[in-house]
Formats: C-alpha cells, structure tokens, sequence
C-alpha cells in the first residue's frame, strides 16, 4: 500500500497525511475549488480538485473519488470522519474497484449505521440498550402511543443518521407531535432515509466512548474510553481520557460490553462504541461508529499509539500492531478542546478570514489545525478550525495547562469559542469531573455575560 487517497479535507486530511509521510507512504489529496489553498492539498504529493464548494458538488462525489483513484495508482482510501466515512454504499464501491477502504466492510458499516439494528444486535449480545422501540414508527399516531409506553421525556431520532441534526428531545407529546414529521423530512434529506425511532431519554446522563480496534484475524481490543459529556447542541466540544468520576467497575464493564459489540459484528478496523451513563452509574448502548473519531488524539496522547498507522496495518491484512489487550495501558491525561469558528455562546457560524493565528506552547501541546493563519472559513462546511490536545500526568496538571495555553490562543478575523473555554475551565463544574450533558447548557444560563464581556 505506497498510495493513499483521502477522501476527505481540513484537519482530518492533514493528519493522515502527516501518518503516511512517517510511513513512507504517497498520499492524493481530492478537494473543491473553496479549500484550493487549504494546508492539507499543499501537504499531499497530489491534489486534484472535485467540484465547486458544497460537499454535494464535491466530496460526496463518490464516483469521481474513486475514479481519481484508479487514475493516480493510490492502492486504498482512507475517508476520515464525516462525509462520506459511514456510507455503505461508497465503501462497497471502493472495494468493488479493487480498491482498500481504510475502514471496515461495507456490511458493518451498514448494520452499525441502522440504529435499529444495531440496537437490535447488541441487545442480542448482551450489550444493554436504552429502552425504546425496536422498530421505525410511520405516522405521529403510531409514537405516541410508544412514547406513553416508553414514558417522556424520549429522544426522537432518525435510525440512520446521528448528530444534533438528526434527534430532538421530546418532553411531553404536544413536543413529539411538533417535532415528528420536522424529525422525518430531516432524515430523508440529511440521509436519505426518513425512519425515526424513539428512545428514553435519561436524565443527566454522561456520554462515555471506548475506542475498539480489530483486525481480519479477529483479534479484537480497547484503548480505553473518552468522556464526551460536554456538548453543545448534542455535539461534542470537549473530551478527555480517562473519564473522570469513574469506578474501576464501571470503567471496566464499558471496555468489556464494547468488546463484546465489536466481537458480535466480527468488526475490523478503527471504531467507537458509545455509551449513555445514568446517574445511577447504569450504563447503555447508544451508537457504534465505524470510523475514526474526531476526538481520536485524545485515545493517542494516553496510550501513546498512532490510531491511523493502525488502520492502515489492519487494511493492508496485517494483525493489530498490539493485540494483547493487557499489554495496552494509558499514561496520565488528556483534553481535547474543538476550536470553531463560531459566536462562543449562541454558537452561530463566523465564517471569514483568519487574520490572526498564534500561540504559546511546549511539547505537552498538540495543534491539529485545518487552517493557517491568512486561511479562509467558508460557509460550506463544519466551521472547525482545529482541535486542541493537551496532555500532563493528571487531570488537574492538564486543566491548569490548559488555563495557560488559552491566555496565549489567540484567533482573529473570526469569532471563535475560545472565550467559551477560557471561563468554562475553570468552573466548578467542570473541575469536579462529574459533569453530565447538560453541563454547558445550565452554566451558560449564568455565565453569558462573563463569557461574551
């Protein structure tokens, strides 16, 4: 494998192509005519460009991907995250062309995408599940009627999409009944399927993920878990490794249940098992995601491991690099903060010119950074700018880093959420490391004002 086209753009193309340099490994860039002078096409040995700015237009042309492809001699695709990574049908068509998907098969993918049959299979697993329905439900009159047996609040959700853009909380049934065909019509158009499912919602849940490896040998392993819990607009802004407010017990019950639902699809490749905890420290499974995860760097700064050198192992037919599950341990913590470029408590996208781009940091600091400073954020495409990772011996040495490395962040020309983490850091809150989801919502009740002065 001496060639690998990404199918993807921003920081996710870049840090792949930053493995595959360390490998020895060319790389082909695909990109639309808004991210030409974007850092990953100057990174890659080849670029070629795929259409105008919308993703429509252009990376989710999956058969101009495939066709640039063939004509470069790249032996494999690797789809980052979003996009087109989860889509069946582009990872069927990749290996039909006689290509490697740096991921796993076409059928996983499929199964884990339907969140009705994946819950279906995990509960035949024995992997708890959220309680809910187990089949899509058609017309309004149909829900209600589960969601009085279910008992509100619910989630309503399309089965084959996830994110804050295909699911609403529904707290009672005239919320349902608002939200329902709204819920429909937007899975159809974000996914091209309309099923919707319902499932309880709990209550100050924390959201728990652990990062699952196999291979085609059918070794499978974990490296650990990441805590997700702060979100805005049910989507992740800040995740650490290890999970604070965790007991051994608990923790080690979440790596056994994703082992046994990675084990229950024979799954190969990179992916995440995620989980809602309750209160009660009950835990459920919530969705499996068969690719990498934008928060994967978390998982590397712990354990120490390259997690694209490891999808690339595995696609090339080799065993995982370690597949020992005892000999993967984690040394001390980390934090990942997503930076956008957004307004830092409406969350609104500012797209626009980086004027300004510097900051202030040692070895303990990793910038994944889709943009430079001079770059543009189009309004084409998630507004992230980069991913900040910071690692120490303890989670209290990576707070206080943290404290400090935001006194020197700075972005201009854009309106970022870096003034969003400056203040939340350092709150009760989210130094006592027992947070659930709600945990931004409720402080930014009380700490607009600080955060936009």
């Amino acid at each position: 494998m001496d060639k690998i086209l990404i199918a993807n753009r921003g920081e996710i193309a870049l840090r792949i192509i930053n493995t595959c340099k360390r490998l020895g490994i060319k790389t082909v860039a695909v990109h639309s005519e808004a991210d030409e002078h974007m850092p990953f096409v100057k990174a890659a040995d080849e670029a070629y460009v795929i259409g105008p700015g919308p993703v429509q237009q252009s990376y989710l042309k999956a058969d101009d991907i495939i066709g640039i492809a063939l004509e470069t001699g790249a032996k494999a695709i690797h789809p980052g995250y979003g996009l087109l990574s989860e889509n069946a049908v582009f990872a069927r068509k990749v290996q039909d062309a006689g290509l490697k998907f740096i991921g796993p098969d076409s059928q996983t993918i499929e199964l884990m995408g339907d969140k009705i049959a994946s819950r279906l299979k995990m509960r035949d697993a024995g992997v708890p599940v959220v309680p809910g329905t187990d089949e899509g439900v058609s017309s309004i009159e149909e829900a209600i009627i589960a969601a009085k047996q279910i008992g509100y609040p619910i989630m309503l959700k399309a089965s084959a999409g996830g994110g804050g853009i295909g699911m609403v909380r529904c707290e009672n049934e005239q919320a349902l009944s608002q939200h329902f065909q709204s819920i429909k019509s937007r899975a159809k158009a974000y996914f091209g399927d309309d099923v919707v499912f319902l499932e309880k919602f709990v209550e100050n849940a924390r959201h728990i993920e652990v990062q699952v490896f196999g291979d085609s040998k059918g070794n499978i392993v974990h490296l650990f878990e990441r805590n997700c819990s702060v979100q805005r607009r049910n989507q992740k802004v800040i995740e650490e490794s290890p999970s604070p407010g965790l007991s051994d017990d608990v923790r080690n019950r979440l790596h056994e249940a994703a082992v046994a639902a990675a084990k229950a699809v024979e799954y190969e490749n990179a992916g995440t098992v995620e989980f809602i905890l309750s209160k009660t420290d009950e835990f459920y499974f919530l969705e499996m995601n068969t690719r990498l995860q934008v928060e994967h760097p978390v998982t590397e700064e712990v354990t120490g491991y390259d997690l694209v050198e490891w999808q690339i192992e595995v696609a090339k037919g080799n065993e995982l690099p370690v597949k020992a599950q005892q000999l993967i341990d984690t040394s001390g913590h980390a934090v990942e903060y997503r930076i956008y470029a957004e307004h830092p408590t409406t969350f609104m996208p500012s797209p626009g010119k980086i004027a300004k781009m510097e900051s202030l940091h040692d070895e303990s600091v990793r910038i994944d950074a889709g943009y430079e400073e001079g770059g543009t954020i189009t309004p084409f495409y998630d507004p992230m700018i980069a991913k900040v990772i910071i690692h120490g011996e303890t989670r209290s040495e990576v707070i206080e880093k943290s404290k400090t490395f935001f006194k020197s962040y700075t972005i201009e020309g854009v309106k970022t959420n870096i003034p969003l983490f400056q203040q939340f850091i350092d709150s009760n809150e989210f130094l006592d490391g027992n947070y659930n989801t709600n945990v931004l919502a409720e402080w930014l009740k009380t700490n607009k004002e600080e955060v936009t002065k």
